[in-house]
């Protein structure tokens, strides 16, 4: 019987996808293994929101070909979609496919392997589809984006293969059956809204996902009930612009409406969100997740900058002012609530002034956690060409200092738990005589004692030892 393994890099929403590919490629008869030597296709789900990840997804390639020259490579996500010719022309690599044809890697499989046989058998019209027969999946009502090449598919130098088109704008997020996340981790990842109607300068995930999009809240709650009956006890609602949620349907729907119908419908334990920009951290939202017990106290509130200047070369919508105000009022509402942000380290412009006010902003602020990245020059976007280039050196040291303030921030949180009666959900990590759980505002925790995965624990955070300080752990008793 054939096999694949797969490999994921980047954010949630591509790990929701992943988990996607993988159900899609059993369900077609492919048998899937941990080990990346040992499987007849390897399967990688790039990410390209830096330059970073983009040598990531080339260095896992040559890694894997190296170690396995007879598999099959498919290289699919955000990197395929931005740039499929560069991933064709690796060793090893048989297909590029872009985040618009992902539905069709079981298909292009077949005909690369024949899944329920001892031998798999190639079909070498595989090197011959043509650009109709890519295109027969049904797509009522698609516009394509014309910053997207024109060109639906067309073929790599060399052997490998490439599927990718334009990302189409969609009127709501199309989910087939086979598409649906399964219950396969502690914590599933319900992807219910893709792509991004903004244009912040510096981002190319707008154009390798395309508009924004939702899943409609009937498919949503059919997918929470799914996930609840395989067993999961926290799902993670993920999306690329996760407040947009809606505002793409008709009748518009809000997160928060879909949210409630999640409470009162299903019989989820307990929901946590990915990420959610901060002009959507409304008075009202934040009001709904402190009042549900079953909603995790955990916001991911991307920041970027706390500097009015740089925040309008970045073209984002509000000012630090205005994102403080947010800040404070998660805090006025949730005490102990985690909240965390995305930062970016030497933006084109950003002077020795411009930096300071943004760590003078992010000091002031009560984050748990931070999330600091060096800025990377996207193809495409306005932000490559806006010149006055910050060094590399300057860039690095803004940076550390960042993930230092953010080490200060998160020590701190920690040392507020102490004392503290919380419940987690332990996670399939473990040691001889502990076990790796999480608390609902975001604390990573050691119980004594080996534990199956997927277990609610009360317990009382009893100490922060010093070894496991960097890893955002604390011991704690049953």
């Amino acid at each position: 019987m054939a096999t694949f393994s797969l490999e994921n890099f980047g954010c949630r929403a591509t790990e929701a996808d992943a988990a996607a590919m993988r159900r899609a490629l059993r369900s077609a008869g492919w048998t899937m293994l941990d080990q990346h030597g040992d499987s007849d296709v390897v399967v990688l789900n790039s990410c390209t929101v830096t330059s970073a990840a983009d040598a990531q997804a080339r260095d896992a390639v040559r890694k894997i070909h190296r170690e396995n020259p007879a598999a099959r490579i498919v290289v699919t996500g955000c990197y395929a979609q931005r740039a499929p010719e560069d991933l064709a022309q690796l060793p090893g690599v048989s297909w590029v496919v872009g985040n618009s044809h992902q539905a069709e890697i079981p298909r292009l499989l077949r005909n690369l392997f024949t899944p329920n046989a001892d031998t798999p058998s190639e079909v070498g019209a595989a090197a011959n589809v043509s650009r109709e027969s890519l295109h027969s999946a049904p797509a009522p009502d698609f516009v394509p984006l014309a910053t997207l090449d024109s060109e639906p598919m067309s073929l790599a130098r060399g052997p490998a293969k490439i599927l990718t088109g334009d990302i189409f704008e969609q009127t709501s997020m199309q989910v087939s059956p086979h598409e649906a996340i399964p219950a396969e981790r502690t914590r599933p990842i319900l992807k219910i809204q893709d792509g991004c109607n903004n244009r912040c300068s510096y981002c190319v995930i707008p154009f390798v996902r395309g508009r924004s999009r939702s899943l409609p809240p009937d498919e949503v709650l059919k997918e929470t009930r799914q996930l609840v009956a395989a067993g999961a006890k926290e799902i993670v609602l993920s999306g690329i612009n996760l407040g947009s949620y809606g505002r793409d349907l008709t009748p518009r729907v809000g997160l928060a409406d879909l949210v409630r119908r999640i409470l009162s419908e299903t019989s989820l334990q307990q929901l946590r969100f990915s990420s959610i920009e901060p002009q959507d951290v409304t008075e009202d939202f934040v009001a709904l997740v402190a009042a549900s017990p079953r909603i995790a106290p955990h916001f991911h509130v991307p920041l970027q900058s706390g500097s009015d200047r740089i925040l309008r070369a970045m073209h984002r919508w509000y000012r630090a002012a205005h994102y403080a105000e947010r800040i404070q009022r998660i805090r006025s509402a949730q005490p102990d609530a985690a909240i965390g942000a995305d930062v970016i380290a030497g933006f084109p412009g950003e002077s020795g002034e411009d930096f300071a006010e943004t760590f003078d902003f992010i000091a002031r602020l009560p984050f748990t956690y931070l999330h600091v990245f060096s800025f990377s020059a996207r193809p495409g976007t306005k932000a490559a060409d806006l010149g006055t280039p910050v060094s590399l050196a300057v860039t690095r040291d803004r940076a550390r200092a960042l993930r230092a303030l953010g080490q200060q921030k998160a020590a701190a949180f920690r040392a507020l738990q102490a004392g503290r009666n919380v419940r987690a959900l332990t996670l399939a990590r473990g040691g001889d005589n502990w076990t790796q759980a999480l608390t609902g505002n975001y604390l990573k925790v050691r119980v004594e004692g080996r534990w199956p995965a997927n277990i609610w624990c009360q317990a009382r955070i009893h100490a922060a030892p010093e070894a496991v300080e960097r890893e955002e752990e604390f011991s704690f008793r049953r």
